[in-house]
């Protein structure tokens, strides 16, 4: 499969919570790189109760029996019927920042190219490729064919896919994931360099990383480069969304700090 390549590509992390139920706002999808990956993770937890499920996850019944069925339900091909196109189905703290509801369809094609999202059941994926429902934390301990987490089975994997959308002597990956993603990247590996924006409220005369801000404000600088077609990565330092600003003097060559 073909995926354009480009100088800047920004990476953020999945949600839990999803929106199967609203009404799409485009018509434009693709399918995931990584779908045979994903079939072979689906396949072993298909074998799994809804308690196992549940225990695996330190999820509560309901979820736990609400995921079994998710992953008894996942097959293959994916269509307009029985799949979303990811960045319309995650509904997380990232994705109120990032509200992809109200992007154009140019703002959904340019971030098509441009932005990634890690995953635990399908690796890497594009903002319109689409996807079936399923809950699958990268932190999972799930034993399977290639090791006993999906650290061990993605391996090389991810970093090869987001090797494959980055070109240039000035390509930068901006990391706009949690660590528990991030993790599943091998930094050393990565074809260029790498931008961890960092975001910190004051609270008691300090700045603190507060983590729903902090998650929120990685979903609007997603949108900030979307909407600004930003390709340069120092034109990021100005986002200024919703009061946050640069600090120069707390951020250093290649982890950018913004206040507010």
């Amino acid at each position: 499969m073909n995926w354009s390549t480009t100088m800047m590509l920004t990476v953020i992390s999945p949600a839990k919570k999803l929106d199967y139920s609203s009404l799409a706002g485009t018509r434009s999808h693709t399918q995931p790189a990584l779908l045979s990956e994903a079939g072979e993770l689906i396949k072993g937890l298909k074998t799994l109760s809804p308690q196992e499920v549940s225990a695996l996850m330190g999820l509560s019944d309901t979820l736990g029996a609400l995921n079994y069925e998710r992953f008894q339900e996942w097959s293959t091909p994916f269509n307009d019927d029985n799949a979303r196109p990811a960045i319309l189905a995650f509904k997380g703290d990232v994705y109120k920042g990032l509200d992809a509801d109200a992007m154009s369809e140019a703002d959904l094609q340019w971030a098509q190219d441009n932005l990634r999202i890690l995953s635990g059941l399908y690796g890497v994926l594009r903002p319109l490729d689409l996807m079936q429902p399923y809950r699958l934390e990268m932190g999972t301990k799930l034993s399977n064919s290639r090791g006993r987490d999906l650290y061990q089975f993605w391996g090389d994997i991810i970093t090869q896919q987001i090797n494959k959308g980055l070109s240039g002597p000035q390509a930068t990956l901006v990391n706009l994931a949690s660590n528990e993603y991030f993790k599943s990247v091998k930094v050393k590996a990565i074809n260029g360099r790498i931008v961890t924006p960092v975001f910190m409220d004051q609270k008691d005369d300090k700045y603190k990383i507060i983590s729903f801000y902090a998650k929120k404000a990685r979903g609007l600088m997603s949108a900030y480069i979307i909407k600004n077609r930003i390709t340069d990565v120092d034109l990021i330092k100005g986002f200024d969304s919703e009061g946050y600003a640069f600090s120069s003097a707390m951020s250093d060559a290649d982890k950018w700090v913004f206040i507010r």
